[in-house]
């Protein structure tokens, strides 16, 4: 049902989005937020024939951050979580990896090492402090702060956006 919809709507920022200004990106912050110590795993990361299942602890090791911001399906509020390239250097992936990103409704994006170097990621936990729900997107997204007032303004490709992440492929 999402996949449709996502469809529609990246066709419509698309087209709106060629004719806009640029909009002022979102401002990201360190977060006072404690780490979490939920062990339950919430996606699996696969590489090769190796899955390991992630928990929101071991995403949260690296620093958190927030970010407010209005994201383009609904949810408003405060959007913490740790930085793409940090995630990936704790979990020691390397860089010259692409992802793929695989959400619940079977929604794919890829991020090249290309993209992560033009632009900063947010692998986003929580809103409002609390822990993502799949009923609120959860139990992870990914967001690019940097773009989200653009991609609300349909200025900025939503594409790479992606929530309830269950996997990430790496790819070589």
């Amino acid at each position: 049902m999402f996949a449709p919809v996502r469809q529609i709507l990246m066709m419509m920022a698309f087209a709106a989005g060629v004719f806009a200004a640029p909009v002022p990106a979102a401002e990201v912050t360190s977060s006072a937020l404690s780490p979490s110590t939920d062990a339950s795993p919430v996606l699996t990361l696969h590489s090769g024939d190796v899955h390991r299942p992630i928990s929101r602890a071991a995403i949260e090791q690296s620093p958190l951050y927030e970010v407010v911001l209005q994201h383009f399906e609904g949810p408003k509020g405060s959007f913490a979580g740790v930085w793409l390239d940090d995630f990936l250097e704790a979990q020691e992936i390397d860089v010259s990896a692409t992802l793929r990103f695989i959400a619940h409704d079977d929604y794919t994006t890829f991020i090249t090492p290309e993209d992560r170097a033009a632009k900063r990621y947010l692998l986003v936990t929580r809103l409002d402090g609390k822990s993502l729900t799949r009923n609120e997107f959860g139990p992870t997204m990914l967001v690019i702060p940097e773009d989200a007032e653009a991609v609300e303004a349909g200025t900025e490709s939503m594409t790479p956006w992606i929530w309830s992440i269950k996997d990430i492929y790496l790819q070589q």
